[in-house]
């Protein structure tokens, strides 16, 4: 059955937070009144991540697990290929963005994007609760690499809070090779190659101290990127 929204949730270890993250999502997207869904991708956690997502979730939402930890990247892909919904938002678990900044991307959808990206790093954003002095200049060099090496046009690939139609979803996705934190980048560099268009907005956004990035996952990500331009030109991602 083809759905208005499915909401993507990558989940690792989250028993703590999971439930009322989608208490939060039932209710904002029960209250709207369209169909929609919510797609709980258990990472291989060792937690009661799955137990939690079966008994919060309700009715509206399905439970993915993959046997082992695979990384964000597998999680994301699995449940952005098995949605259901003419749109798919990808979420992080801890809701760094708010569901409700959803309206500003479905607006561009409705304008003619193809996706469209919460931005921490465009015009109009507000960072409320910001990261270390550390990762936040980590990200900044990652951004820099990501824009002289794949995407001079985007600012901020790393916002975890995505918005799809079905088509650009598959086109996006399907493709994918990595598993890792830099699939975002993967993501949009297949999306690009592939005419779709691309839209970056201003959302709100606030940082969590349970973050799931480890400081050597954040290392292999700049290797991903070398990685994802090698893959260009040998033609895995197709034609520009």
């Amino acid at each position: 059955m083809k759905l208005r929204l499915s909401v993507v949730v990558p989940a690792f270890n989250e028993e703590q937070r999971l439930a009322s993250t989608l208490e939060r999502l039932r209710s904002f997207c029960g209250a709207r009144g369209d169909s929609y869904e919510i797609v709980v991708v258990d990472d291989g956690s060792k937690d009661r991540t799955a137990a939690v997502a079966a008994a919060a979730g309700g009715p509206e939402t399905r439970l993915l697990r993959s046997v082992s930890n695979r990384g964000k990247g597998h999680a994301v892909r699995t449940g952005m290929l098995a949605a259901r919904g003419e749109r798919r938002l990808m979420t992080d678990a801890d809701l760094s963005t708010p569901i409700e900044e959803i309206v500003g991307l479905e607006a561009a959808l409705e304008a003619g994007a193809d996706i469209a990206i919460g931005s921490r790093a465009v015009e109009g954003a507000r960072i409320e609760v910001r990261q270390s002095l550390f990762r936040e200049s980590a990200g900044r060099a990652f951004n820099t690499l990501v824009r002289l090496l794949l995407l001079p046009e985007i600012r901020d690939t790393q916002c975890g809070f995505k918005l799809f139609t079905a088509a650009a979803a598959q086109a996006a996705f399907a493709p994918l090779v990595l598993d890792g934190f830099s699939f975002d980048v993967e993501a949009l560099y297949v999306a690009r190659r592939r005419g779709l268009r691309v839209v970056e907005l201003p959302v709100v956004w606030r940082n969590h101290a349970a973050t799931r990035v480890s400081s050597l996952s954040g290392a292999r990500a700049f290797l991903d990127l070398l990685r994802v331009r090698l893959n260009g030109f040998r033609g895995r991602y197709g034609a520009l």
